[in-house]
Formats: structure tokens, sequence, C-alpha cells
């Protein structure tokens, strides 16, 4: 529950939707919470009978708990399992908006993730994999498929020149290894 709202931090969450999101009743899901707010690393806002969770942004733990988050449970460490052992990717990166923030500039929370796999991995198993990880992290996931020539070689072509000149996260496969 925490690293989904810190990774979601401009999104409240009523206790049902934690605990359907997590298969856990609502009394559960409220035990947690109360212990999370009384540690002031979520806030709660009543609207009528609900109450509204959210990380607590302006807490002195938010950014490096958002940090550690975004690199044990965040798009890297999901899409790096999802994409990497796919027969025929021999490299994936984010770019874009949120590879970008992950990089240290300034904005707001990108509302989906773009990828670029470079390979020739089954068209169906990639998007597949992309709807998955959609899933997990509650945001689109935009992948984009390259061969490994033309990610070496880029030429002139824009998109790629692009990608190449901004911020970039090369994923890594972190399954098997001891990320928690």
């Amino acid at each position: 529950m925490l690293a989904w709202l810190y990774l979601h931090p401009q999104e409240e969450a009523s206790l049902a939707e934690i605990g359907a999101r997590f298969g856990v009743s609502s009394a559960t899901a409220s035990r947690e919470a109360d212990r999370l707010v009384e540690a002031e690393l979520i806030t709660e806002r009543r609207h009528g009978n609900l109450r509204l969770l959210q990380a607590n942004a302006a807490g002195r733990l938010a950014h490096p708990l958002t940090e550690l988050f975004a690199l044990t449970y965040g798009p890297v460490a999901v899409l790096g399992d999802l994409l990497l052992p796919l027969a025929g990717v021999e490299e994936a990166h984010i770019y874009g908006s949120w590879a970008a923030r992950y990089s240290g500039e300034r904005g707001g929370v990108p509302n989906d993730v773009d990828v670029l796999v470079v390979g020739n991995p089954d068209e169906d198993e990639l998007f597949e994999a992309a709807r998955s990880a959609e899933r997990l992290l509650g945001r689109e996931v935009n992948v984009h498929r390259v061969s490994p020539a033309r990610w070496r070689e880029p030429g002139t072509d824009p998109f790629l020149t692009s990608v190449q000149s901004r911020p970039t996260v090369r994923l890594e496969a972190f399954e098997g290894k001891n990320r928690r």
C-alpha cells in the first residue's frame, strides 16, 4: 500500500480501493492505514463516509521513500522483469518524461511510461508484457520496438535521435535477485 501511494503521489485512494487492489479486507487496509497515518507517512482526508489516503509528499521521508519504491516496485523493476526475459529482447530503455523525472528533471508525475525495446521480440508477447506492466503500475505503458542496427546507427531518424539525446533509464532484470 505504501509503495503504491508513493508511486502515485497525486492520487487519493479510498480504503475500499486499497483493499480491492491488494486483495485484503477493508478492516486490514484500515489498520495498516492507521499505522501509516500515525507515522506521518501518509495523509488522510474524509469525504463523507469515505476515508481517502494519499502519500505524505510534504514529509521529510517523501523523497527517499519515493526513490526507494521507484527502484524496487516502480517501472524500472516491473518492466525489467517483464520485458528482458522475452526471446529476442537485447536491451530495453525507459525514455520520455518518466526517465527525465527519474534522472532529476523537475516536473509533474508522468501519467505513462515510454519504453524502447531493442531487438526483435514477438510483437504479441511484447504488448502482452506491456499490458501486464500497466496492471501492476497503474499507468499506461507505451512500447516502441527498434532493431539493434537502428539503435546503434540511428542515422537521421528523428525519433531515435530525440530518444538518445534525452535521459534514458536502461532496464535490468531484477527477477531472482533479492530486491525486497
